[in-house]
């Protein structure tokens, strides 16, 4: 009897280790200048990653395009289309930028207002390491929640396009479209 029991812990304990395994995440982004993998670190930004993969599922992304690339700083999108409509959001996840990640050249970030916790589905890429963008004692900093682990050119050659005012933007918008075709996740 006691050996039995033992063994039923014992696999009870091996099917249940899976569940709290937090296992990163891979999401391909394919867009009209090549495509870059990101690896997401589930672990230290469960909430973002989480939010992030549901845009992924559910098509969010395809037709969005980098509506805000600054050389030598970020490339943002996943907010707007291609004629600089806003795409509807759901809603804003709680700021995780206190996860010992920092923004660092080639890091993925949830973009945010001046509110520290309205990250919704736009993300970012460093094209730089920002420690700038990082937590401070006195404030809070933007969320990292993933790194490109594959297609850095496609990244770089994003951050060099030539950029200026388009629509409400007053400056660096992509002059020419920078397109996310889809995002899949691997």
């Amino acid at each position: 009897m006691r050996l039995r029991t033992l063994t039923c812990l014992a696999l009870l304990a091996f099917w249940t280790s899976g569940l709290n395994a937090q296992e990163p995440a891979l999401v391909r982004v394919h867009t009209n200048m090549g495509s870059f993998l990101i690896e997401l670190d589930t672990a230290r930004a469960p909430l973002t990653t989480k939010n992030f993969l549901e845009y992924v599922r559910s098509g969010h992304y395809t037709g969005t395009i980098f509506h805000r690339v600054i050389s030598n700083f970020v490339a943002q999108g996943g907010g707007y289309d291609e004629k600089l409509v806003e795409k509807p959001v759901g809603v804003a996840v709680p700021n995780e930028s206190g996860n010992g990640l920092s923004n660092s050249r080639g890091t993925v970030g949830l973009a945010r207002t001046g509110d520290p916790h309205s990250g919704t589905a736009q993300f970012y890429v460093n094209l730089t390491d920002n420690a700038s963008l990082d937590p401070q004692p006195s404030r809070w900093g933007y969320a990292v929640f993933g790194r490109i682990i594959e297609g850095m050119g496609t990244i770089d050659s994003i951050g060099a396009v030539a950029t200026g005012e388009q629509g409400e933007f007053a400056s660096d918008v992509p002059l020419k479209a920078i397109v996310i075709e889809k995002m899949e996740e691997l």
